[in-house]
């Protein structure tokens, strides 16, 4: 695996600084799997104690892309921002994280949360779609992308580590306060938000759960997904005490992201 390290703020040349904005602080090329991303994890965390990290998960330039237009979205009852050079990389990383730094407020503002009883049968799946579910976590590797940017967010909580890739563009997904709901939801469950893609959220624990602990988050998935009847349920109860990685999708559709998998 190759890491491209940036200085937050620092000039980027031409195609490498693939969006997502300036506080973009590697890039990994050639990642094999979550070993290799959660190694890399260890020393950047080291290198930016004070902040956190989130990384992309499945195809990045669509996630990068969405995320876009889900910050503008989001942007729109922002104070108008002032006018900056934006050939000044320090005035685009000012001007950034102050985006940034109000859409962490954003998450944070108890009018804007999203209670969990309102989100049940949110990503209302079918047969299919909890089949992906299950392959997914079965093998979290198989939509990681060879290439993965590793995004440093300037806020002092883990759930809000969003902010710095805000997504949930499209009609079907669920948006980024749905988004932040479920990640709050499975930190109840000892899960910390590690990556986000164009479909998928990636949740990795300290250690994997107990049965015990494995069934309510199961029975929280079935709160989000609906089919409680589904055989699926029972072979996510089994698989998640052997893994220490959790794999949801927030898009519809977001099976396709299997599509992506290594050869």
């Amino acid at each position: 695996m190759q890491t491209t390290l940036f200085e937050p703020g620092e000039p980027r040349e031409p195609g490498v600084r693939d969006r997502l904005d300036s506080n973009t602080v590697a890039r990994l090329d050639g990642v094999t799997g979550f070993a290799d991303l959660r190694e890399a994890l260890t020393t950047l965390r080291a290198a930016y104690p004070d902040a956190r990290l989130l990384c992309t998960y499945d195809d990045p330039d669509q996630c990068a892309y969405t995320s876009m237009h889900a910050t503008l979205r989001l942007e729109e009852d922002a104070e108008p921002a002032e006018d900056y050079d934006f050939e000044d990389p320090v005035a685009v990383h000012r001007a950034e994280n102050a985006t940034l730094a109000h859409i962490a407020a954003l998450l944070d503002d108890p009018g804007r949360r999203v209670d969990w009883p309102s989100l049940a049968g949110s990503r209302a799946a079918g047969d299919a779609d909890l089949d992906d579910l299950v392959r997914l976590n079965s093998a979290p590797d198989r939509a990681l992308d060879a290439t993965v940017l590793v995004q440093r967010v300037p806020v002092d909580r883990d759930d809000l580590a969003l902010a710095g890739i805000p997504n949930g563009y499209f009609a079907g997904d669920w948006n980024i306060f749905t988004n932040h709901a479920v990640i709050q939801r499975m930190a109840g469950h000892g899960y910390r938000h590690l990556a986000i893609g164009a479909a998928l959220l990636a949740f990795d624990r300290p250690s994997a759960p107990s049965a015990e602990e494995a069934a309510a988050v199961v029975s929280d998935l079935i709160h989000l997904y609906g089919r409680p009847d589904a055989i699926a349920w029972h072979e996510l109860a089994v698989l998640l005490p052997d893994r220490d990685l959790l794999v949801l999708g927030y898009a519809e559709d977001f099976g396709d992201a299997l599509d992506l998998e290594r050869p």
